[in-house]
């Protein structure tokens, strides 16, 4: 739903939030100044404010679901890219000890690897279109030059910790990959924005007798649903719009000391 929403910088998001809320305040508010005319003013008007707090409660609650959802998909998702980052940079170090071929070719891989994921994946991943049904061919040559040493060579520990790096590499491009499919969808957004109409439907008519206290009340919980909103949109997709998961982790790795060398 509005996919494009999250691709905006921030402040056109919360521009965007806040005409739509407006707009629809107004809406509401139009329309229960129409119906709480003539006789039905008097019954409308005896509605409890006891109505209120619980409404607002369910919407925080709704609220705090749908962002607990969302914030953990980013942390988990800069958790991902950090254990790659960290994994390769691993292989990297671990690759020392190989001999100088073997050396290269490892971190020509790692090179490669990095490079894919800045130029190809990254964008892909911004567009929530990136897959898991390609094996990154320079992480696989890697790993079967890892599995392949001779164990007497560069020494059993060695072949192992750089297998186990390589492996681990690999599951956190899974990770960050799944998370960058990752979204509010579709049947939270309508829930949310749904129960915040219903919400403003209600403080309207409470406060039906007074305009000027109903404009207020309405207008404030407007720009509070509109705040909302934004954090939320803000942030929706892990790796898309301003405040997207950068690939500056990784290519960190390519700056080392070691890898310069090789």
């Amino acid at each position: 739903m509005f996919d494009w929403i999250p691709n905006l910088p921030v402040v056109l998001i919360a521009l965007v939030a806040l005409v739509g809320m407006g707009l629809v305040t107004m809406a509401i508010y139009a329309l229960v100044m129409r119906v709480a005319e003539g006789e039905r003013a008097g019954a409308l008007q005896a509605l409890s404010p006891g109505m209120l707090p619980p409404m607002g409660i369910l919407f925080a609650l709704i609220v705090g679901f749908v962002a607990v959802g969302v914030w953990g998909n980013v942390d988990n998702a800069e958790e991902a890219v950090s254990s790659e980052a960290s994994a390769l940079r691993s292989a990297v170090i671990l690759s020392d000890d190989l001999p100088p071929d073997l050396r290269g070719r490892v971190r020509a891989d790692i090179r490669r690897q990095i490079e894919n994921a800045v130029n190809d994946e990254w964008p892909a991943m911004e567009e929530q279109r990136a897959t898991l049904s390609a094996v990154p061919a320079p992480l696989a040559d890697a790993l079967h030059v890892a599995l392949r040493l001779d164990p007497e060579g560069v020494g059993a520990e060695t072949q192992r910790e750089l297998v186990t790096s390589i492996q681990d590499a690999l599951a956190a491009r899974r990770g960050r990959i799944f998370l960058s499919q990752e979204d509010i969808n579709t049947v939270k957004w309508l829930g949310l924005l749904a129960l915040a109409a219903l919400t403003l439907v209600a403080i309207g008519l409470v406060h039906s007798g007074n305009r000027t206290t109903t404009r207020l009340a309405m207008g404030l919980f407007g720009v509070a649903v509109a705040v909302v909103v934004t954090m939320l949109a803000a942030e929706n997709e892990p790796f898309a719009g301003q405040l997207g998961i950068n690939p500056d982790l990784l290519e960190q790795v390519l700056h080392g000391p070691r890898f310069s060398a090789a």
